[in-house]
Parts: C-alpha cells; structure tokens; sequence
C-alpha cells in the first residue's frame, strides 16, 4: 500500500512539474521529435527563443540532483532504508513507474494529443506529434538514467547516512 501511495505522490508531483515546465512549449523543444526540432529550428519566428543545448544540459543537471534529493528523502526519511540495495532497489521500482506513467499518460496520451503542444509552423506534422517510438525512447533512455540516479542515491544512503 505504501508503494502505491508513494507512486501517486511522486506522479502527481512530476505532473505538476512537467505541466509548469510546459506552459511555453518553445521552451521544451528538445521533448520534441527530432523532425519538429529541425523545422522550428528553421522558422524566423523562433529565432532567439529557442534554449540552447548549454541551457538544456544545465536543466537535465539541476532535474537529476533535484531528482536524487527527492530520492534520498524518500528513501532514507519515509521509508527508513539505510543500505544501498535496499534503497537503490526501491528507488528504481519507484522511478520505473513515474517514467512508465510519464510514457503512457503524459507523452502518449497527453502531448501527442494536445493541440497546446503544436507548435505554429509545425501543424503539418501530425505524424511527427503521433511519434510514440520516440517517447519510448525516452523512457528507455530515463530507465538508463535510473541506474545512475538510483545508485547515487542508494550510496548517499549507504554510505552517510
């Protein structure tokens, strides 16, 4: 019960972010398929709003450390795991359902359909919006980063605490 408790939480809590996030769609370019990317990339009307990749790297930094932060709270301050497996193991349980929720209600069925999301000069581009193999790229590659993230957070856990 607390598993499914902590993964509504954590959903609501990413939805939140995501949808704040989201409010100027320009600003989330690099979320969408690579063929969107190109075409608003060559629209004047774009020009200077588009983030650059330094930004786009600075804010995927600064979401991982939030990300571990979350983690290490919950792992250590909620649920009162004090090893590394046991926090590492739990924290990707966790982070694999909020990145299968991300997936399927929040990229598949939220940003492929949402005429918010359609950029102008991209309407053109259905099948690039309806694009779902690259959002499963995108959870295959956020499990990736799980392994990472998980294990920084299992060892903060591990070790210092």
């Amino acid at each position: 019960m607390v598993l499914v408790i902590e993964s509504i939480v954590l959903c609501l809590v990413f939805t939140l972010m995501v949808y704040f996030m989201s409010r100027v769609p320009i600003k989330t370019l690099y979320n969408y398929p690579p063929r969107i990317q190109e075409r608003v990339k060559s629209l004047k009307e774009y020009e200077g709003q588009i983030p650059t990749e330094k930004k786009k790297l600075g804010a995927k930094i600064g979401a991982s450390l939030l990300f571990i932060l979350i983690l290490v709270v919950v792992l250590r301050y909620i649920n009162g795991y004090k090893t590394f497996i046991e926090s590492f193991g739990y924290g990707f349980l966790l982070w694999t359902i909020v990145n299968l929720y991300d997936l399927v209600v929040l990229d598949i069925l939220w940003f492929c359909h949402d005429p918010f999301f359609v950029l102008k000069g991209t309407e053109d581009m259905t099948s690039e919006y309806h694009n779902y193999w690259f959002h499963t790229k995108g959870f295959l590659i956020g499990e990736g980063l799980a392994l990472i993230i998980c294990s920084i957070a299992g060892i903060i856990i591990g070790v210092f605490l």
